[in-house]
């Protein structure tokens, strides 16, 4: 029997089928073991070696590959044909030697794609493990461990609030952050642009002034309103003619097939998903032999996958959608290796495949596979210049149109930002015609910073600097999203406080180690080491030999220290100048009561970092990390609001982590409202309208039980007897009535009675092996679980839901089924009874009476 062993048991299931009954194949489920996660498990100063930890999961599974090897006459290592599949390989093989288990004869096969021909050509051709690629992740991996294990510390002790740190992921949080920056420090400038509205033949079109009083004109040309009327005046009273009309072909090449990167970035332009969510089914597709492997920087196809699309072209269009000869492509990516083909359908003829969101992933690689074989794209560009009888201003049209679709009949490319495309259809017109003129209008603008990163301009930026590696960048940019160092809005990344204060940190005390160029200069080095000509424990040792003492010299300071030096480093943006010309850095609440001396800097706490008086603790004020809110004048917002009208107790509005809220002191209590962030003029009224919740409407006209309104923890509600109703807004908890109160109660009642609305899944992962249900990770009442239609299996508190992939979902669902049904629980057996010991003769006593039963009150 030959043992072959693979990731997943979806791929083991397919190739078993396809090797026949010699063959005994296997799944590992992914990686087996790993650096156990505490100090110690690379040690330095024993020439960095390294402690290795099977996973606890992960036991029985090795157990059976190992029984299994144990009377195997040929172990093969057939997982993915990449640096991850080629260290999975090297931990089974290290393993089954410790056991004793490993066959005499081990090969190592690696295949692009899971089908028959595929697999069998792979298995004639057979090889031993790539010891430099093998050293590559041994050196990537201690790396990122001794960034972590040794930084992390460092963070949690100098920086209350900070989470980890990454060598890879810190660089991708300093580019949002700069990016972040750079639009805070954008200065806009105004423009004004003059657009003539034109008819010719009926057709209407618009052309715009390009030069005014015999200047071309520039962007900011036009730099004010009164220039940009009179502008306009000169346009609407000029007679502008027809002085030359130029028409130039333009040609549009396909791009080549998907990459890792290029495939995460047209699929979050596209279809909205996240490079995540992307690698999740594209790796499903893979394991079901729909698509070559999916972690790639080749742009090239093989050969026969060439003739085999241009064959499918040749199928679905004319002879002018293919070109003479096939397209081949190079790639233009920093770091690239083109080890493996790009990705692409493993059948041409088959334009679909999967269902739901793998189906519209499957359609985006089979397009742009296609159309990277598909006949160039040819246009047509018109312009048109028009100008008036004095030569002095001029006017230009532009259009285009396709004279010949080619590969954009299948396929386009996006655009991460796009200019507004000259495309429009522009009237036939020669040298002297007149166009009629329906109207011109002059249109303000101002000038727009850069835009913030999207999942697929990060990704890009990143492949450019050459920082980490299209196949982490999916786990990169979750990790960030995880700490809370960045969030998503309208499908942009924006820098948390906590993103921003973390990268101050790291760019004050470990400059080198957030650079550019020093990540994307070690990714180089990684790469020589997969080659070959570099030994990976020469490149830790540089790398640690000032790594470590710069992290005990930070290590050493006191907190304080760092604080202060933060506090300078963020003072612009922490302390902005005041349009009232005062110090910047003056304390409001001080300057309201009187008191001197009052200014404000960092502090650190422990929940994170924040803004505090020198006054402290004479002065109270706080505000949370960050520049001054743009919503008013903090020395009127944070202080005494006034007095209650019915106690006199002073009312005190507060700026907290969580932000701002109202304080009152109630029978030496503090009692505490948050500022609901719907209402936009809050003043003293507000407060106590607040602070005195909750408001009872009434008592229930059927229980008559009081009904009461009040702002919870997710936002206003109404309450009844232990019954709950959402309200929309808050205004809502002072203005909602009896009978409303009512209906609101009743319709709620109605929906739970109905039952809970069907939770949506957290993620969904393919079919089912076995079953061939689909697998799909759910939110339950005692924690997230993964099932398959069939059988439910929880999911480890160690394992985020969001992270488990299908392989691991798989093994927690068989294993669940393997343990049979649960059992229910029922009613304890009663002891069996023993035998009473002989009583000794006794006067006999009258027998108890019996009581009678007590009434149930159900």
């Amino acid at each position: 029997m030959q043992l072959v062993i693979v990731e997943s048991p979806a791929k083991a299931k397919t190739i078993e089928k396809y090797l026949g009954s010699d063959f005994k194949v296997l799944a590992s489920y992914g990686h087996v073991r790993d650096l156990p996660p505490k100090d110690g498990s690379v040690r330095p100063d024993e020439d960095f070696a390294m402690d290795w930890e099977l996973y606890r999961d992960k036991q029985s599974r090795f157990k059976e590959i190992a029984d299994a090897a144990k009377g195997a006459s040929r172990l093969v290592l057939a997982t993915d044909p990449d640096r991850e599949g080629e260290a999975i390989s090297w931990h089974v093989q290290e393993l089954l030697k410790k056991r004793k288990a490993l066959p005499t004869k081990v090969d190592r096969v690696t295949f692009n794609s899971i089908t028959k021909s595929a697999v069998t050509e792979a298995m004639k051709s057979p090889r031993e493990l790539d010891q430099p690629l093998i050293d590559a992740y041994l050196g990537r991996r201690a790396l990122d461990y001794l960034f972590g294990f040794t930084l992390s510390p460092v963070l949690w002790r100098k920086l209350p609030g900070a989470k980890s740190a990454g060598r890879v992921q810190s660089v991708a949080l300093r580019l949002i952050v700069d990016r972040e920056r750079e639009i805070e420090a954008f200065k806009p400038d105004e423009y004004w642009s003059v657009l003539a509205h034109l008819e010719h033949d009926g057709t209407a079109f618009d052309a715009r002034l390009v030069r005014y009083k015999g200047e071309k004109l520039e962007k900011l040309s036009l730099g004010a309103e009164g220039i940009a009327m009179e502008a306009k005046a000169a346009v609407e009273g000029g007679r502008f003619t027809v002085e030359d009309v130029e028409k130039k072909p333009l040609k549009r090449n396909p791009a080549p097939p998907f990459t890792t990167s290029t495939m995460q970035q047209e699929a979050a332009r596209k279809l909205g998903f996240s490079a995540s969510h992307t690698m999740r089914l594209a790796q499903s597709l893979y394991e079901a032999g729909a698509i070559t492997y999916m972690r790639t920087d080749g742009v090239q196809m093989d050969p026969g996958a060439i003739n085999a699309c241009r064959e499918a072209i040749g199928e679905k269009f004319d002879a002018a959608y293919l070109p003479e000869k096939p397209r081949f492509y190079s790639t233009k990516a920093k770091n690239a290796q083109e080890a493996h083909e790009a990705i692409r359908p493993t059948n041409f003829s088959r334009d679909r495949a999967g269902g739901g969101d793998e189906a519209k992933l499957y359609s985006l690689i089979w397009k742009r596979a296609m159309a990277s074989q598909m006949s160039t794209a040819q246009l047509e560009r018109t312009t048109v210049t028009l100008r008036d009888a004095t030569g002095q201003h001029e006017l230009r049209a532009t259009g285009q149109v396709v004279v010949f679709p080619g590969y954009f009949a299948i396929y386009q490319e996006g655009l991460d930002d796009q200019d507004d495309d000259e495309d429009g259809i522009l009237p036939a017109l020669k040298n002297g015609d007149v166009p009629a003129k329906t109207g011109v209008e002059a249109t303000q603008h101002f000038t727009q910073p850069p835009p913030r990163f999207s999942e697929a301009s990060l990704v890009k930026r990143l492949e450019e600097l050459g920082i980490g590696r299209p196949s982490t960048y999916a786990s990169t940019i979750q990790t960030l999203r995880d700490r809370n160092y960045v969030r998503m809005e309208k499908n942009r990344f924006f820098a948390e406080e906590s993103g921003r204060l973390l990268t101050a940190f790291l760019e004050r005390f470990f400059p080198t180690y957030v650079a550019y160029d020093f990540t994307a200069g070690m990714e180089d080095e990684l790469d020589t080491v997969s080659d070959g000509r570099e030994d990976y424990k020469e490149l830790l040792a540089k790398f640690w030999q000032d790594f470590k003492p710069k992290a005990d010299e930070v290590m050493e300071k006191m907190p304080s220290e760092v604080t202060e030096v933060l506090d300078e480093y963020l003072s612009d943006y922490l302390f902005p100048p005041r349009e009232d010309g005062k110090d910047a850095r003056y304390c409001p609440l001080c300057d309201a009561e009187g008191r001197s001396g009052g200014r404000l800097a960092l502090r650190g706490g422990r929940n994170g970092a924040f803004i505090a008086c020198a006054n402290y603790p004479e002065c109270k004020f706080t505000r949370s990390f960050g520049p001054p809110r743009e919503d008013g004048d903090e020395a009127v917002q944070d202080g005494v609001m006034g007095q209650h009208p019915e106690t006199g107790a002073d009312i005190h509005r507060k700026s907290g982590r969580f932000g701002p809220y109202v304080e009152m002191e109630v029978d030496e209590k503090k009692k505490r409202a948050s500022i609901p962030k719907d209402v936009d003029d809050f003043d003293l009224e507000w407060a106590i309208k607040l602070l005195e919740l909750p408001r009872i409407i009434g008592a229930h006209p059927e229980t008559g039980k009081e009904i009461e309104a009040a702002i919870g923890r997710y936002g206003p509600y109404l309450r009844h007897d232990g019954k709950y109703a959402n309200l929309k807004t808050t205004q809502d908890v002072f203005d909602t009535g009896m009978n409303a109160a009512v209906t609101l109660l009743a319709e709620a009642a109605e929906r739970k009675g109905r039952g809970r609305a069907k939770a949506e899944p957290i993620k969904t992962l393919g079919e089912h092996p076995t079953s061939g249900g689909e697998i799909k990770v759910m939110p339950g009442r005692y924690g997230p679980y993964v099932t398959d239609g069939t059988t439910n299996a929880t999911i480890p508190k160690d394992i985020k839901p969001e992270d488990i992939e299908a392989a691991k979902a798989i093994e927690l669902i068989d294993a669940r089924a393997a343990k049979g049904p649960a059992k229910k629980k029922g009613r304890k057996k009663a002891a069996p009874k023993k035998k009473a010991a002989p009583k000794k003769t006794a006067a006999k006593k009258a027998p108890a009476k019996k009581k009678a039963a007590a009434k149930s009150d159900s």
